[in-house]
């Protein structure tokens, strides 16, 4: 190879350098904008909720009570004598029903009818709402909440999944964005630790506050027809006792760590996942067991 064909080569792999450079720098970019862009939606959805719970209509469940009055009536110093009568056992106090609120995040609901969730971790990043599409559950891969082109893509109720009726397993799906958003920190779930301290999801649905505790973290992967494993995946509906065994067992089985969290026949879940890289077609998965509704919401207008 003479000379001139070396610079020729030199410079043509300098040119492949720089263009590499180029569009590496495009993408950063580019992601840089829709995550920006992103926020910029989800804080605006977010203000109007949160000023929706400051409002004197919504009260935090964290808020003090207000303690009860008693009232007493002044016994009189000289009480006439009275035959006593036979002493019944009082019937108990009936609990009251609590009343309906405004949903918090009403405006987000009337924004977007494919919304059919606003998932909530308190203490970490997760603050998104949840998309369901059965038309298409694809549809928000990579777009943003308002149907913008966006490489975050929206959080996605699994096709299978329904909140009304409720089935046994709401599947939830999510992108691992390197800048940690969407679904990008639920690695942290891999530490028990953190695990202990972050385990309860709050789900505001269009009608009711559901709570959740984490039951279970493990890795798994979507795996071919043909193989005969348990696939998290499709585990949406327990009608019978070995239904439920059957999905119960296998993520108390695999998951990471213990975590002191445990499950009957009727109880209901929820489940995140996320691409994970340790195999093909890799999910981390955190399983969630609802422990107990909160409010309940007044319809939309």
């Amino acid at each position: 190879m003479n000379h001139h064909s070396k610079k020729i080569i030199s410079a043509l792999l300098a040119g492949a350098a720089i263009l590499c450079l180029i569009l590496a720098g495009f993408f950063c970019v580019r992601q840089w904008l829709d995550d920006k862009r992103s926020q910029e939606v989800l804080e605006e959805l977010r203000r109007a909720a949160q000023a929706s719970k400051d409002s004197p209509g919504v009260q935090d469940a964290s808020s003090p009570k207000p303690d009860a009055v008693s009232i007493r009536t002044p016994v009189p110093t000289e009480a006439p004598v009275r035959t006593p009568e036979p002493t019944s056992v009082p019937e108990p106090t009936p609990e009251p029903t609590p009343e309906p609120v405004p949903n918090p995040y009403a405006d987000s609901f009337l924004a977007n009818s494919d919304m059919a969730a606003w998932i909530v971790i308190p203490g970490t990043n997760i603050d998104y709402p949840v998309m369901w599409t059965p038309r298409d559950e694809e549809y928000y891969l990579y777009r943003d909440f308002n149907g913008g082109h966006n490489n975050n893509g929206c959080l996605i109720l699994d096709t299978d999944s329904s909140l009304d009726p409720l089935t046994t397993n709401l599947i939830i799906h999510g992108h691992n964005m390197n800048s940690g958003a969407m679904f990008g920190r639920l690695f942290d779930y891999e530490n028990a630790a953190y695990c202990e301290e972050h385990k309860n999801i709050i789900l505001y649905t269009k009608g009711l506050e559901r709570k959740y505790e984490v039951i279970s973290v493990f890795r798994s992967q979507v795996y071919k027809k043909t193989d005969q494993v348990f696939k998290f995946y499709k585990f949406f509906q327990a009608d019978t006792q070995e239904e439920f065994d059957d999905f119960y067992q296998n993520i108390k089985a695999m998951s990471l760590y213990d975590t002191n969290v445990t499950a009957e026949f009727g109880d209901h879940f929820l489940t995140l996942s996320t691409c994970s890289y340790h195999v093909e077609q890799g999910r981390l998965v955190v399983v969630a067991k609802e422990v107990e509704s909160g409010d309940s919401y007044l319809p939309l207008e």
